[in-house]
């Protein structure tokens, strides 16, 4: 059975990048959409992530334009308390699944095929029915699979497992019936710290958790990512004004540790991942009460009684649990032309904040109708994951900022989108510290970007 969807986009893939973009199309143009996810819901991989996960930064940096996640509140408890509200796995399905029914499906202009994958040639096949969909010559296909992340749940480990190891994704870390002898940890990002601090904060001695992680990654102190102008504009005015002067990456970074902005778990060590998550400092202290920290490189086998990795071998209790948090969580294919005549490719736009540039990719589509001037506005920029590549990243974002907000369509949409973590709400009050932040910003905006771009070539 075949059914022709008479619709003008065909979106491909129904987590945050292309809930993002729709949203933010269908918002300034009358067209039609079709979405197609593998899974049941909206919302990615939400759906299949760890159930203590959060968002790691504020809530309000995440979601679509027109529909602020969360209500923008100030956590008034816990070790958090003044900082920006950070949705878990359940609200943020939740917010998904209601934008689905309650905006996008309710303006009778966009459909979810969920359960369904596309295959090539404009069709899509259901993975319940096998039914087929095909779209017409006319309908823009987009992309939005492009960077999605490789999950834990359903990634399978990426070493050698002999008989009897106990090797585990970290979604069953909450299932764990008894515990085991030793916990070790595999991983150097997000998740891995997000298992430690899991296990830490629900009573594990540190002294039981073995931590194999191949490389230290510098974080961003979250205090310093707030949807607030003047604390995350200070934070730019600081991060410019130390990159205008610096003389080598690792120089930079230690500028940006004494200012505050980057945290790293051993000061002793010199961190060469900078994917850069946010991390809080209460969060910092329960990580470097884990001692027993392994540096030997990526692990290649796990066995019953020992654990080989690429410098060598470590024992470990015939009980231990390995949690497997490796899975590659942000994805760094080459960077290509978001408008291409085979299909609109979202991808980050200024440095970071995916959800900012999957929607100004939507806005841009709906206001504009050559491609070759749409990919002048807002050409890609990457993910950072080294050192060099954090400074290309923020040197490229800052070139593409410039570029889209000099438009002044674009510029007053983005000051009303909250997902835009550099702008300035319209009606806001101002104050002397913005005011001073904004003035160091133009006086090291060039300078700053010059000299990244020279950091990232050399380093």
């Amino acid at each position: 059975m075949r059914r022709t969807l008479d619709v003008d986009y065909l979106v491909i893939g129904a987590g945050a990048t292309g809930m993002a973009f729709t949203d933010a199309l269908i918002d300034h143009a009358d067209v039609t959409v079709a979405l197609v996810d593998r899974r049941h819901a909206p919302g990615g991989h939400w759906l299949e992530a760890y159930p203590f996960v959060r968002l790691h930064q504020a809530s309000t940096f995440y979601g679509v334009a027109s529909t602020r996640l969360g209500d923008g509140r100030l956590q008034t408890r816990g070790p958090e308390a003044g900082l920006h509200d950070r949705a878990d796995q359940a609200r943020i399905c939740s917010y998904y699944a209601d934008l689905l029914a309650d905006r996008l499906a309710a303006t009778s202009r966009v459909e979810l095929l969920a359960g369904c994958e596309y295959v090539g040639d404009r069709t899509v096949v259901s993975r319940i029915s096998g039914r087929r969909h095909t779209v017409p010559d006319r309908c823009r296909l987009v992309d939005a699979r492009y960077l999605a992340p490789d999950i834990p749940a359903e990634s399978p480990p990426r070493f050698g497992v002999g008989d009897g190891a106990r090797v585990v994704p970290v979604n069953f870390l909450p299932h764990v019936a008894q515990p085991p002898g030793r916990y070790v940890v595999v991983g150097s990002g997000k998740t891995a710290t997000d298992a430690c601090v899991w296990l830490l904060a629900n009573g594990v001695d540190p002294d039981a958790i073995c931590w194999i992680r191949p490389r230290d990654p510098w974080m961003l102190n979250r205090a310093k990512i707030q949807p607030d102008p003047e604390v995350f504009l200070g934070m730019v005015a600081d991060l410019l004004q130390a990159s205008a002067v610096a003389t080598s990456l690792p120089e930079l970074f230690l500028r940006l540790e004494d200012l505050d902005i980057m945290l790293r778990i051993d000061r002793s060590a010199s961190p060469t991942m900078a994917k850069t998550p946010t991390l809080a400092t209460w969060e910092l202290d329960l990580l470097r009460s884990i001692e027993h920290v392994v540096r030997l490189g990526h692990i290649t086998t796990v066995g019953r009684d020992r654990i080989d990795l690429e410098r060598g071998s470590i024992p470990i209790p015939g009980d231990a649990l390995v949690v497997d948090c490796a899975a590659d969580g942000l994805k760094r294919p080459p960077l290509i032309p978001i408008w291409r005549p085979e299909a609109i490719t979202p991808q980050p736009i200024r440095a970071g904040f995916p959800c900012f540039g999957a929607a100004l990719a939507g806005y841009v589509e709906a206001t504009r109708t050559d491609d070759a001037e749409k990919n002048r506005l807002c050409p890609p920029s990457p993910y950072g994951d080294s050192l060099a590549e954090w400074a290309r990243m923020n040197a490229l974002g800052m070139r593409n900022a410039a570029s889209f907000g000099a438009e002044p369509d674009i510029r007053e949409w983005a000051a009303r989108v909250a997902l835009n973590p550099a702008r300035i709400p319209p009606g806001h009050d101002g104050s002397a510290a913005l005011d001073e932040a904004v003035a160091r910003i133009g006086a090291h905006a060039g300078p700053a970007a010059t000299r990244l771009a020279e950091l990232a070539a050399a380093g």
